[in-house]
């Protein structure tokens, strides 16, 4: 049977549309008859020839009209193809699975692969794999290298039914009915552009001297200038081998402009300038430290400045001798694993006993609140507060929502029938209601806002004031009106100690609070062996005359018997890594309050020989709590910040949420493995 070309749609309409004017002609013909006949007969004898003309026409003109339209369509059939197989841009057609079904010449070039090759486009670039392909995506994009050109990979999904929508021509088993189409962007010199433009932005650098008053004091009048011209060629030499441009502003402090490119070369380098400061030695007794903020990504010069400022303040406030480079919301730390100074001066304690008055004299009442899970510290710290907000009359409350079982005795001593208000203790939900604006909350023992007992009322008020001993990290509260951290401190309790013998004149501590605050001293330093310094035996002495009596206090933090069994348990199971670091659980069911334990037991496992540092895991409250404890040689503080915790350089901890306790130990040994590779820390 022949086949008929059968013409469809407005083509067929326009070619029939000279017949379908027959039908005009007729209508108009039959009113001709009515006026004179003879000019009808002649009308309807032109309609039947121009009728028979036009489908002889019709039926005549039709297969060449077609034949052209067929020979144009394969032309630029022909045309598009030549046009895509000859595209500068590399371009592939891959199937459901990943296989190529067709390439153009360019990609040919690129790849070195024939266009009979049809292998899956894996093999080719390892980075586009099958899922990528099959992910329920209409269009995506990756970067990939290949020759040593930066690529951008576009791939775009070609649905059958929008090609071919009238019929199916082709059929996938399982209804995954598209191909994919590959387009290959060469981006090498627009990357190395960029990273030309990146090379030369201008970084901002603010260099500060930690220890410059201690350091000169030290020495003697005629050896200072020597000292400080040595401290200074240091760090001009440093940053101008960097082509930075350095400018001295205080005696102690350095404004560096340098180019980006050089900042990965310092940090590959962990900023050797703060050991070459150290090395500078004029009869000193005490070497030189350095601190170092670095502001870079801002949007503006003086954008990068404020970041240089803002991290400055972070490392002097985390026990200087480091380096903080702030770009952007991202922070990362280097060095500070030397242990802090201790100052001898006064000075700063004694302008913040005055200006906490102050705060307090102009606030109808007074918040207090430490950590999640108070410990000892944050207790007497708060206990501390109470006392200083007594002294003005000011209503005192502390925040309390958890009392473990090293607190209760100590809390014990505060009742009702000792003297003290029936709502001196609130927990979180009374201290909400009663935050105002003019309610004054003071944080102690934490300056991360999260780990406080009520973060809400931290949102309520403006008047903030923060007291605390630890480090701090990227996490702080928010624009508080008073803030007075001091890592080289022992406890929170130190701190508060001092503050009250300046806070004002003969001010009275009943004994029981003078034994909560030492307590706080006690806990913190391990019966006094770490972290201790002059100040911290000056606040003990001056607790004792206000009537701390150390046999009490040491009756009030004994352990039950479980605590102990707890921590034999903890020793007994111990696992040791790298023949340097203790790793152990403790027993969460069999307690009641197994953070304290934990802490406890990390203490401990430093009398083993050989130990250089511990970490004790906990489960509690469907949270991994880690207690992590060393001597002298490793920074613990470092380790626990890469696990979102923080603390001291030998006493630091750590919270994981969704976490099971050999997940956690895990990512201990991780970290440990990657510190140790990169010479951090050694074995």
């Amino acid at each position: 049977m022949k086949n008929k070309i059968v013409l469809k749609g407005r083509l067929k309409n326009y070619m029939l549309s000279p017949v379908l004017l027959t039908v005009l002609l007729v209508a108009l013909n039959i009113p001709m008859y009515f006026y004179q006949w003879e000019s009808g007969l002649a009308v309807s004898a032109f309609t039947a020839v121009y009728f028979i003309v036009a489908v002889v026409n019709y039926q005549k003109k039709k297969p060449l009209f077609v034949s052209e339209l067929i020979n144009f369509a394969t032309q630029y059939g022909t045309v598009q193809k030549k046009l895509l197989n000859e595209l500068d841009i590399a371009y592939a057609l891959v199937d459901f699975n990943g296989k190529i079904l067709w390439v153009n010449e360019r990609f040919t070039e690129l790849t070195g692969k024939s266009k009979d090759y049809h292998k899956s486009i894996t093999s080719i670039f390892s980075q586009i794999t099958r899922e990528i392909i099959q992910k329920n995506a209409v269009e995506s994009q990756l970067h990939l290298t290949w020759g040593g050109h930066d690529y951008r990979a576009q791939l775009k999904r070609l649905e059958f039914s929008s090609i071919t929508p009238d019929n199916q021509l082709v059929s996938v088993e399982g209804g995954e009915e598209y191909m994919t189409a590959l387009y290959l962007y060469d981006e090498t010199q627009l990357n190395q552009y960029m990273r030309e433009n990146d090379d030369q932005k201008m970084v901002a650098a603010l260099v500060y001297i930690d220890n410059y008053e201690e350091a000169m004091n030290s020495i003697e009048d005629v050896k200072q200038s020597l000292l400080v011209a040595l401290i200074d060629r240091k760090v001009n030499k440093y940053f101008s081998s960097m082509d930075g441009l350095v400018r001295k502003v205080e005696k102690d402090k350095y404004f560096v402009v340098f180019r980006n490119m050089y900042l990965s070369k310092m940090e590959k380098d962990k900023f050797s300038l703060l050991e070459e400061v150290k090395t500078v030695k004029v009869g000193n007794e005490m070497a030189v430290t350095l601190s170092i903020g670095i502001g870079n990504t801002g949007a503006t010069y003086n954008q990068n400045y404020e970041y240089a400022r803002m991290a400055i303040g972070l490392a002097l406030g985390r026990g200087g001798d480091q380096v903080v480079v702030k770009e952007g919301e991202q922070i990362t730390y280097f060095g500070g694993s030397s242990k802090q100074v201790d100052k001898n001066t006064r000075v700063k304690a004694r302008v913040k006993a005055h200006a906490l008055r102050e705060i307090i004299e102009s606030r109808s009442h007074v918040i207090v609140m430490g950590h999640h899970i108070a410990d000892v510290d944050s207790f007497g710290a708060a206990i501390g507060v109470y006392c200083a907000g007594r002294v003005l009359e000011k209503k005192v409350q502390i925040v309390l929502n958890e009392v473990t079982t090293s607190l209760r005795p100590i809390k014990e001593c505060f009742t009702e029938e000792s003297g003290y208000m029936p709502d001196m203790f609130i927990d979180s939900e009374e201290a909400i209601e009663l935050t105002n604006n003019n309610t004054l909350v003071m944080v102690v023992d934490t300056n991360r806002p999260n780990y406080t007992d009520c973060p809400e009322i931290l949102k309520k008020t403006k008047s903030i004031v923060v007291f605390d001993h630890h480090r701090q990290g990227s996490e702080v509260v928010e624009n508080p009106i008073l803030s007075y951290i001091e890592p080289y401190a022992s406890s929170t309790c130190e701190m508060i100690a001092e503050i009250l013998q300046y806070f004002t004149e003969n001010i009275k501590l009943a004994s029981c609070e003078a034994d909560a605050i030492y307590a706080g001293i006690l806990i913190d330093t391990n019966n006094f062996m770490q972290k201790t310094g002059v100040r911290t035996f000056e606040a003990a002495a001056y607790l004792r005359r206000c009537g701390a009596e150390v046999t009490r206090v040491r009756k009030m933090l004994r352990n039950d018997m479980a605590d102990y069994k707890a921590r034999a348990e903890v020793m007994r199971n111990a696992e040791v890594y790298h023949g340097a670091f203790a790793i152990s659980v403790c027993p969460a069911d069999r307690v009641e309050s197994p953070t304290v334990v934990c802490a406890q037991s990390a203490n401990e496992l430093l009398n083993i020989i050989g130990i250089k540092a511990s970490f004790v895991l906990t489960e509690y409250q469907n949270k991994i709590f880690i207690s992590s404890r060393s001597i002298d040689e490793i920074n613990v503080q470092l380790i626990m910040e890469r696990l979102g915790g923080g603390g001291h350089a030998n006493i630091a901890g750590a919270q994981l949420p969704n976490c099971t306790v050999e997940e956690a130990k895990y990512k201990i040994r991780q970290i440990l493995d990657e510190t140790i590779e990169k010479g951090e820390i050694a074995k």
